[in-house]
């Protein structure tokens, strides 16, 4: 990644810490204060967003290193393993959140609060929509995965704040105080889709998943006239680093300058026709099927 994006992606990192301290604190704080079990816990699940964006500066730090002779294809993987561990921290919240509803339902608690609860509840969720939109677009413009995954985390407190906010409605309008722990484990739910949805597209990439299209590369390889055939297409890793490798047949009788110049213009019309981060490496050999050559 670019020193100038690596700059970027930090300094959005920490402009969303800063917002999610500041969400925390004040869902915290006012938890305690009405004995709101839920909002406590609400806080603690915004006080994670402010980790994972902690462990995201530090993971883009490692991603960042140029390439090295220990790490050829760069540090890049650092970058999913932090998404990696994020997803993992929302299935210990996702835990949390159940077991917290356990207790409640043993032990239900109603909440006491006024309409200054409320607002206070709802700023709090349209900081969380603003932070994690505007995260997960510069994620997007700067092809960082992890401010990708990193909104993905801050979205599920939206969901969790939401079920709060509901379920504290709920309370003021006369339902039973067991409706705290019932919208608490449906809010479970939303986070644990979510953290398998990070888990899954992490782990898809760590493990050299097929990231582009088999038939996508082969069409475009063979738009060039040069090539006879093609075979052996791999394809493995992310939208900001896709390296593909294949083999392709041309005509034995052409130069090693001219097959050459060949294997550039195929590498720029994968790059122009799917991902311009894409580095090819396109093997040569002797197409079989003209006459004199043996199979």
């Amino acid at each position: 990644m670019p020193q100038n994006s690596v700059r970027q992606v930090k300094k959005v990192l920490w402009l969303i810490l800063a917002a999610n301290l500041l969400v925390a604190v004040t869902k915290i704080f006012i938890g305690n204060s009405i004995q709101s079990t839920s909002m406590t816990a609400d806080g603690y699940h915004s006080l994670t967003d402010g980790v994972s964006n902690v462990v995201g500066l530090i993971g883009i730090a490692f991603a960042a290193k140029p390439v090295d002779s220990d790490h050829p294809y760069g540090h890049k993987k650092f970058e999913f393993l932090t998404g990696l561990f994020i997803g993992g921290m929302l299935l210990v919240i996702t835990t949390n959140i159940i077991l917290e509803a356990i207790a409640k339902i043993l032990e239900p608690v109603t909440p006491q609060f006024g309409a200054d609860t409320i607002a206070a509840l709802v700023a709090t969720l349209v900081i969380n929509v603003i932070v994690s939109v505007y995260e997960y677009r510069q994620g997007q413009r700067l092809n960082s995965y992890i401010l990708i995954a990193d909104s993905l985390h801050t979205r599920s407190d939206i969901y969790v704040s939401l079920g709060v906010l509901l379920t504290l409605l709920g309370i003021k309008l006369g339902a039973p105080p067991l409706l705290d722990p019932i919208a608490s484990i449906i809010v479970a739910g939303f986070i644990a889709h979510a953290a398998l949805e990070i888990i899954k597209s992490t782990s898809d990439i760590l493990v050299d998943r097929a990231a582009v299209d088999l038939v996508l590369i082969e069409s475009v390889t063979m738009t060039f006239s040069q090539v006879k055939d093609v075979h052996g297409i791999r394809s493995r890793g992310s939208e900001s680093a896709l390296f593909i490798d294949m083999h392709i047949e041309i005509d034995p009788l052409m130069s090693i300058e001219e097959a050459h110049e060949l294997v550039h213009q195929i590498e720029e019309k994968l790059k122009e026709e799917i991902n311009p981060t894409i580095q090819a490496l396109i093997h040569t050999e002797p197409y079989k099927g003209l006459p004199g050559i043996t199979k």
